[in-house]
């Protein structure tokens, strides 16, 4: 398998650290509001890697934080009057929820950075212990971010360049601080506590860490001093993992990450998701329109690194493509109990060793750097083989043959295409049985009636030849 590095920028064939295992840290949402639609890109692309390497025979040691003290956290804290502990609670469960809307499995261990000080407070000591940190006369600790000379290894970036950068152009580069810091560029590890603001103790002063550390600690805690993979938006390249690699290498003398991987941005009709333009959505609010599934759908039809951009007219045709493959699936369910018992037809293994190299298709564009657009294609092909291939009087075997691939395929990019609500309330089931009667009775009327009932419960009808076919809307 293939991954794009990107602290080599180049393709790299992937050699975990231990064989047959893999320890990956994805960087989760500083949890102050509903998570919105660009957090949910890296949740589904990072969960979709994961289940591939587990496909593929890997065990997969997956981490995933919390942050749950942040400025933003004390912020929304002050605003409704409540602790910040009440607001990072509050919107873990509601993200939680909504992983589970998309499918997203739960990491191994799910962090939270207010669990993990004593580590950071540990890591500061010896970052100090070791010149990498100093404390200024207000009590923050910073980082000498010049002492640590490979900085600037994964963004690419040269402080020189930033600094002349900063004096010319007016950028906000530098982090805002103590007049006694020692250079513009060092980030802060710890800081002083303000009135009203949640804070720890420490050798330094009342505070709490800053945000870097939180995952330099998390990461070494919970997957050790080197990893295999470190993951995330593209955003976070700098500074925010620049920074964890400047801390953890330094605080530990050995290699913090071997391969780096971070998705691309995601836009909303062309343009970057923003408040004040008014195309800022949550994921709870695409689930008021769509069946979360069709996101999850959606965000995996472009390779990861790519940008993507969303739009209403992108998400219907998700949702007519991701409606084609479930399906296909249901017909070949029925085939699989209904078909005849008499073993594969010539044609049929024709069939099935068509299937076989699809399958291989599909492994070589999850290979090719998790190319799930690629992959997406090959299920398409498949459900072109099943419908073209696939008759009435179809052999129970061959459709079992099918749809078990396609299944399978479909669970390692997390979708759900068997509806698990197998069971339909009394009055719901009463009421498809009343069609049914009205049907034969030839009362057209009342059988449309209640078709529109049903349908304004959130229950669709599919008259086939096999019968009445159901799903929830």
């Amino acid at each position: 398998m293939k991954i794009y590095n990107t602290l080599t920028r180049k393709l790299e064939e992937f050699v975990p650290i231990t064989p047959g295992k893999v320890t990956m840290y994805v960087c989760g949402p500083t949890v102050y509001n509903l998570i919105h639609i660009g957090n949910a890109r890296p949740m589904i692309v990072f969960d979709t890697f994961r289940r591939y390497m587990t496909y593929r025979g890997y065990e997969v040691s997956y981490v995933s934080n919390f942050t749950d003290v942040d400025d933003k956290i004390i912020k929304a804290a002050a605003e409704e009057g409540v602790s910040a502990q009440e607001i990072s609670e509050r919107y873990i469960e509601e993200c939680k929820k909504d992983m589970k809307g998309l499918n997203v499995l739960p990491a191994t261990v799910h962090p939270k950075a207010t669990e993990e000080i004593p580590s950071m407070i540990d890591m500061i000591k010896t970052l100090e212990d070791k010149g990498y940190a100093y404390r200024a006369s207000d009590g923050t600790v910073y980082y000498r971010t010049r002492k640590f000379r490979d900085y600037g290894k994964l963004s690419g970036k040269n402080l020189d360049e930033l600094e002349s950068g900063h004096r010319s152009e007016g950028h906000e580069l530098k982090v805002s601080g103590t007049e006694d810091r020692e250079d513009d560029f060092d980030f802060v590890l710890w800081k002083p506590k303000k009135e009203g603001e949640p804070y720890w103790e420490s050798p330094w002063c009342e505070g709490r860490p800053g945000w870097h550390i939180e995952c330099s600690c998390m990461s070494k805690r919970y997957l050790g001093d080197t990893i295999d993979i470190h993951a995330g938006g593209e955003d976070l390249i700098f500074p925010h993992h620049e920074n964890e690699i400047a801390q953890s290498e330094a605080a530990n003398g050995v290699p913090f990450a071997h391969y780096w991987m971070h998705n691309g941005f995601l836009n909303i009709d062309n343009q970057k998701m923003s408040k004040s333009l008014g195309n800022f959505f949550t994921v709870r609010d695409i689930a008021a329109r769509y069946d979360l599934q069709v996101l999850r759908f959606f965000m995996l039809s472009a390779q990861y690194r790519s940008p993507l951009n969303f739009s209403d007219a992108l998400m219907e045709s998700a949702k007519a493509g991701l409606d084609r493959i479930k399906n296909a699936v249901s017909n070949l369910e029925d085939l699989k109990e209904k078909g005849l018992g008499s073993g594969m037809t010539e044609d049929e293994s024709k069939g099935a060793e068509e299937l076989k190299r699809h399958r291989d298709r599909f492994n070589e564009a999850m290979d090719n750097d998790l190319n799930t657009a690629d992959a997406v294609s090959v299920i398409f092909d498949i459900v072109k083989l099943a419908n073209s291939t696939t008759r009435e009087g179809a052999s129970k075997e061959y459709a079992a043959c099918l749809l078990d691939v396609i299944l399978e395929l479909g669970d390692v990019l997390g979708l759900i295409l068997v509806s698990h609500e197998d069971v339909l309330d009394e009055e719901i089931e009463k009421l498809i049985e009343e069609r049914s009667m009205a049907k034969k009775d030839k009362d057209f009327a009342k059988a449309d009636a209640i078709r529109d009932k049903l349908l304004g419960m959130g229950i669709q009808l599919k008259d086939t030849r096999e019968g009445v076919k159901w799903s929830r809307i």
